[in-house]
């Protein structure tokens, strides 16, 4: 695939583009998303390019206008990662005189929202010019809401940007400079962390310099840095760069270009929403929908509404896929009419299991079980679609045995064959052997007593009109084999009775199995939300622990003092996290699933208290 706009740039105004959509709408692996911003005419797209394999893709433009405008789109495989997708991102320059610095801003948030890795690209050095420049990271906390209402009156939105940011890449172009500290050999990590280090004065100018600073290291936890020597001393060559092949290139560019793209391949994660909520394809294309609306519409954007909208797409479509799944499985799995209940139950029970799974590993932000409770729901349903087409099978099949059985009775009853003395006799001898017969069947399904029971009613009169003509029977003789019948024909009754209550029982035992499973299946999901809060807030208290210990270091020991606050709020949060997800709160929810849908939910729930009981 070739790059392609994904956020168009036109006239000041955003849109996303539906073909983009199209392509990420297509895929369902995990994506690595890898955004790159800077100002324009720093090469960039050149190095996008190195991190897709490739020499050309993104356009490299050679003269002082901006060739890339909004926010081109490559999305390649990723190299060393199995099965994810690595979606590169090239951003329209920054500080372009042609546009409204708006726009550079919202280009700028939309790379920092998208992405799971943000590289900064910048040219000669990190000095105080560098990071003025990048004063669009200080207005992030106007161009970015986590939540729709404030956290609390006393902790900022923007302290929570750590636990969704990127991670934060500068790459230093035409680096000219001895990588030397107090005449001491360092790292190019060391070389960012020493530029971002703040001055202790309170003067205006002060604050100005530290500003940049203080939200790069405050909203980007892990930072790294590269530099590049210039990739080639000729002119020329440094306008048509993508036509050079690697080896007349600088030898130190070369290895540095391999570094960065090796380090990229190795480090650069995942993207995830809230609580390590995987990014796809099909989910990124919503949230960039959203995103740029948001901006449209003249709003910022907010990523709990953007997380509730995308929650509410997938999770519909992860109910429908579900609920697919157990209808193909079933399909496949039954031949109908099945022998017993019991045997379409299993069967039943191993294909909602599976669409159960499918629907927790589709589906998230779930709140209140309300997708749960509409796959709860289709499933029950179709499960009984099931049940009926199997017993409609079974009638179909025991009706049209039965009517080849039947037919030299019918016969011989037509014929007069039982109108004789002692007929009574031999009606019951040829009855007895068709039923044997008809026992002898082999799967004839759910209703094979039953339809057999409705012929034999059927019968009833005929066999009455027999037993009355029979000659050679007495008075005494017709009543007591009336009485018989009568007697078998209760006895019958009694029997389909005993097996439809023990049907109702096996039915019961299923639902008691689905709400298990559907419980069971809950709390690991539960659990696994759980343990990815707990990383997601315990990596935000060594973040802060850290920015506490660099600012007392530094000389700032009142605004040490003051991240206390959110220090605490943290550590509450972390408490309250381990505390919640209990078993209790899962039985609440299943039990108003369970009466929604199940019958004899009261019932079942008992029996739910009962086995997570046993399981602790």
């Amino acid at each position: 695939m070739d790059p392609i706009y994904l956020v168009e740039n036109w006239k000041n105004k955003l849109s996303v583009n539906p073909k983009a959509l199209k392509i990420l709408d297509q895929i369902s692996q995990p994506l690595v998303v890898v955004a790159i911003a800077g100002l324009y005419r720093t090469g960039k797209s050149y190095l996008m390019n190195r991190l897709a394999g490739q020499n050309h893709g993104f356009r490299l433009g050679s003269t002082v206008r901006s060739e890339t405008k909004g926010i081109w789109m490559w999305c390649v495989p990723h190299p060393s990662k199995e099965n994810h997708i690595l979606v590169l991102l090239d951003t329209e320059g920054l500080g372009n005189v042609e546009k409204d610095s708006k726009n550079d801003l919202w280009i700028f948030a939309l790379a920092v929202l998208l992405s799971s890795t943000f590289i900064y690209n910048s040219m000669n050095s990190i000095n105080d010019q560098a990071l003025q420049q990048l004063h669009y990271v200080t207005e992030l906390t106007e161009l970015i809401r986590i939540k729709s209402s404030p956290i609390s009156d006393d902790v900022e939105d923007s302290v929570e940007f750590v636990r969704f940011f990127p991670d934060f890449v500068w790459t230093v172009r035409d680096f000219m400079l001895e990588l030397k500290f107090n005449g001491n050999p360092i790292t190019e990590d060391e070389y960012l962390e020493n530029a971002l280090k703040l001055i202790p004065d309170k003067g205006p100018q002060i604050q100005n310099f530290n500003l940049p600073r203080e939200c790069i290291r405050k909203f980007f936890p892990k930072r790294k840095c590269f530099v590049f020597d210039r990739p080639a001393s000729n002119k020329r060559q440094l306008l048509h760069l993508e036509e050079m092949p690697d080896n007349q290139l600088d030898e130190n560019f070369q290895k540095q270009s391999k570094d960065f793209c090796s380090y990229i391949y190795t480090h650069a994660k995942t993207k995830t929403l809230k609580e390590g909520i995987t990014v796809t394809g099909k989910r990124l294309g919503p949230l960039v929908e959203a995103y740029v609306n948001a901006i449209n519409s003249g709003s910022v954007p907010c990523l709990e509404n953007a997380v509730t909208t995308l929650a509410q797409l997938e999770n519909s479509a992860a109910v429908q896929k579900a609920a697919d799944h157990y209808s193909e499985q079933m399909a496949q799995q039954l031949s109908l009419p099945t022998d017993t209940l019991q045997e379409l139950l299993e069967v039943h029970a191993a294909c909602e299991k599976e669409a159960i799974a499918v629907f927790m590993e589709c589906s998230f932000k779930d709140e209140n079980q309300d997708f749960q409770l509409k796959l709860a729901i289709m499933i029950n349903k179709k499960k009984d679609d099931f049940l009926l087409q199997n017993e409609e099978a079974s009638v179909r099949y025991c009706q049209a045995e039965l009517k080849k059985l039947s037919e030299p009775l019918m016969t011989s009853i037509s014929e007069g064959t039982f109108s004789v003395p002692g007929g009574h006799h031999c009606y019951l001898e040829a009855r007895n052997k068709f039923e044997e017969n008809y026992k002898l069947i082999p799967r004839k399904g759910v209703k094979a007593n039953q339809v057999l029971q409705s012929f034999l009613q059927s019968q009833a009169r005929v066999e009455e009109a027999i037993l009355q003509a029979d000659q050679a029977l007495t008075d005494a003789d017709k009543a007591m084999a009336a009485e018989c019948a009568k007697k078998d024909a209760a006895e019958r009754e009694q029997e389909l009775l005993r097996e439809k209550q023990n049907e109702e029982k096996q039915k019961m035992e299923a639902q008691e199995r689905s709400f298990k499973e559907n419980l069971a299946q809950l709390q690991e999901k539960m659990d696994r939300e759980r343990e990815n809060l707990l990383r997601e807030q315990q990596t935000m208290l060594e973040h802060k622990l850290k920015m506490q210990k660099e600012l007392l270091t530094e000389g700032f020991k009142k605004e040490a003092e003051t991240l206390n606050k959110e220090i605490d709020k943290l550590k509450e949060d972390i408490q309250t996290t381990e505390k919640s997800f209990n078993i209790s709160d899962v039985l609440d929810v299943a039990s108003m699933i369970l009466i929604a849908v199940l019958p004899g939910s009261y019932k079942i729930l008992g029996m739910g208290l009962k086995y997570f009981t046993d399981r602790k």
